[in-house]
């Protein structure tokens, strides 16, 4: 007589929902192909904008990044990274990380999915790391159109440092690269919130509206200076410390508290999901 723990010969937990499956179906989704077309209709915005208003410099006394965006393609590149970094890209990692496990309970999918069987928690890791590279994927094209776009209209140069002094296109490269990947990783924590939210709820919406609102009080939060030193610890106080990589010589030590306390954060809340999602009674 069989017994409940018996599976069907040949099955391997690991080898279920696959990376590449989950990846097709979410880049065939229409939210995906729309947050796409906007960061990459972004730059060209820009440029329209610059062309309407003039030179970008000269605004006022403050001397800013934005100062120099029409010097070269690598400082209009810097300049998008810029104005997109406190709230635009916090948006695809939100959508990409909080619609995914909501929708699949939304669609009344989820509990068919688990019955395939596939184990929670590979349910889980294939969708959290698909929205992750997802969320990677978003913030590394709006850089890489935006350096083409403002090649196209300024010209290839070197990156021209708002307080003087600048760096060659090899070396503005590579910061560039290094800004990317602290904006991605300081976007961790909205990633974990969305994610925690998402196994906790059936409403895409209500997720992915929960993280950046969370995500908004935080910088909210940062601009209260009464709070003193307690600012350290949000997250948001530190998401514009990679400006420090793009300097004739960098200051990492800002990158490394942020990327720190990032982590930390979001390993918590990617443990919580885990967690809950293990206990939790799937019924839609």
């Amino acid at each position: 007589m069989s017994t409940l723990t018996e599976v069907a010969s040949g099955y391997q937990a690991r080898h279920t929902l696959p990376l590449r499956v989950e990846l097709a179906r979410q880049l065939k989704r229409r939210r995906t192909l729309v947050m796409g077309s906007v960061l990459a209709v972004l730059p060209f915005v820009l440029l329209i904008a610059f062309a309407i208003g003039g030179d970008p410099g000269g605004r006022n006394n403050q001397i800013t990044l934005m100062d120099t965006a029409t010097a070269s393609g690598a400082n209009f590149a810097a300049v998008n990274l810029f104005v997109s970094a406190g709230f635009l890209l916090v948006i695809p990692v939100a959508l990409f990380c909080g619609d995914t496990v909501a929708s699949e309970a939304g669609w009344s999918s989820l509990r068919y999915l688990l019955a395939a069987p596939v184990p929670r928690a590979r349910l889980l890791w294939s969708k959290l790391v698909v929205a992750l590279g997802l969320s990677l994927a978003a913030m590394v094209l709006l850089p890489l159109v935006a350096l083409a776009v403002g090649t196209a209209a300024y010209g290839w140069g070197p990156l021209q440092i708002p307080t003087g002094g600048a760096l060659d296109t090899g070396t503005a490269a590579q910061r560039l690269l290094v800004a990317v990947a602290y904006v991605f990783v300081s976007q961790l924590v909205t990633a974990g919130l969305a994610f925690w939210l998402s196994t906790r709820t059936d409403a895409p919406l209500g997720a992915v509206g929960g993280a950046v609102g969370l995500t908004i009080v935080g910088n909210v939060l940062d601009a209260v200076t009464a709070l003193g030193d307690w600012r350290d610890f949000l997250p948001a106080h530190w998401q514009f410390a990679w400006a420090d990589a793009v300097q004739p010589h960098p200051e990492w030590s800002g990158m490394i508290q942020g990327t720190a306390l990032s982590i930390t954060y979001a390993l918590v809340l990617f443990a919580l999901a885990f967690r809950g999602f293990s206990r939790k009674d799937v019924v839609s």
